[in-house]
């Protein structure tokens, strides 16, 4: 039995690392597809992006920071996930920590020291995300409302209600800014921690941290009793009802616990980078986490890499943009998802399933 669990395991690995490999290859098609339409050399392209981003100091410092907020995020959407939700609104619950982080962070008496208000700020980002999400959260736990239509909606009132914030009275006069955090809330650069080629960068503390969550996320979802349950939540509900397990109460947390985390990715730009916040400040990257967490396979390396390389693509795309528009990137990041979701379709199940309906055709009630 042992033996039979060993090898199920390995390869579910196996799988794991098939599907980013083939996410991998037909990005790198994609993008030599579009490099030669556009009349470039792909070897030369390559190179640029490779250059502009793991090639210099600066260009690893900016692809760890872009990594830091994308890492938080991905692990925000990937617990979701777990629990068999899909939490589109971290893009929501990140703006709004971000000005919630920011706006306590000025507003603290500038002595402040780091170890007090640090803690204060980190807080603050994780309440605000959680806060966020609550509303979905209740709405599924309570009325099995879809996640998917709630978590937009809070997306669109997010906007909204941090444009509304910042003009009455949350910005400073004239701008779209709010004022500058205490410097105890600040994190640190990474060129202060004996990286000093760094310097100039915008990586920070931000991603040591984003690791940290990172790993402690799986640790309680691995080892607590609530995180097993909400695994078993996701891969079936009914037989978990009949269990005992309060089904809706589990969703409710996974989505809590989600918006947390997504919450607290708005450190990285706000306390590591800027030190304030702006409108559009950080945009992207609540969505840019759920091609993490898809990439990432639910485990904690796949996370990593899947960071990683998104953000060395955004990165690369600043590098090649005199000569490639850096929108290639976005188109490169749908092809990598479709290719890994490809992956885990059994070899001719898809085309399989694709004839027998086109084979059908329209169904007698609803065509026209």
């Amino acid at each position: 039995m042992t033996a039979l669990m060993l090898g199920r395991a390995g390869r579910r690995r196996v799988a794991r690392a098939a599907g980013i490999v083939s996410g991998l290859a037909a990005g790198w098609l994609a993008l030599a597809l579009i490099v030669w339409a556009c009349g470039e050399s792909p070897r030369e392209i390559a190179g640029e992006v490779l250059a502009g981003t793991w090639g210099m100091p600066y260009g690893i410092g900016q692809v760890l920071y872009k990594a830091s907020m994308l890492l938080l995020t991905g692990v925000a959407v990937d617990v979701a996930l777990r629990a068999g939700l899909f939490n589109i609104g971290v893009e929501g619950q990140l703006a709004m920590a971000g000005l919630a982080v920011a706006t306590v962070g000025a507003r603290l008496p500038a002595a402040t020291p780091g170890w007090l208000a640090l803690p204060v700020v980190l807080f603050v980002a994780l309440a605000a995300g959680a806060l966020w999400a609550a509303i979905p959260a209740l709405l599924r736990a309570r009325f099995e409302a879809h996640e998917v239509i709630s978590t937009i909606m809070m997306n669109r009132i997010a906007d909204a209600a941090v444009g509304l914030a910042l003009a009455k009275g949350l910005a400073i006069a004239g701008t779209s800014r709010t004022p500058d955090v205490v410097p105890g809330a600040r994190l640190s650069p990474l060129a202060a921690w004996g990286l000093p080629s760094m310097h100039g960068s915008a990586a920070s503390v931000a991603f040591p941290i984003a690791l940290v969550v990172a790993c402690l996320a799986a640790a309680w979802i691995a080892r607590s009793r609530v995180g097993r349950e909400l695994v078993l939540v996701g891969l079936s509900p009914a037989a978990c009802a009949a269990e005992g397990i309060p089904v809706g109460r589990r969703a409710g947390a996974a989505l809590l616990i989600s918006g947390a985390i997504g919450g607290l990715a708005a450190v990285a730009p706000v306390l590591g980078y800027k030190g304030y916040y702006e409108s559009g400040l950080a945009a992207g990257a609540g969505f840019g986490g759920i091609a993490v967490a898809l990439i990432g396979r639910r485990s904690v390396p796949g996370l990593v890499f899947a960071a990683l390389f998104f953000g060395t693509l955004e990165q690369g795309g600043l590098a090649i943009n005199a000569r490639i528009p850096m929108e290639v990137t976005t188109v490169l990041e749908a092809v990598a998802i479709v290719a890994v979701a490809l992956a885990d379709v059994p070899a001719g199940k898809g085309w399989r399933s694709l004839s027998r309906a086109l084979s059908r055709g329209p169904s007698r009630g609803g065509g026209s």
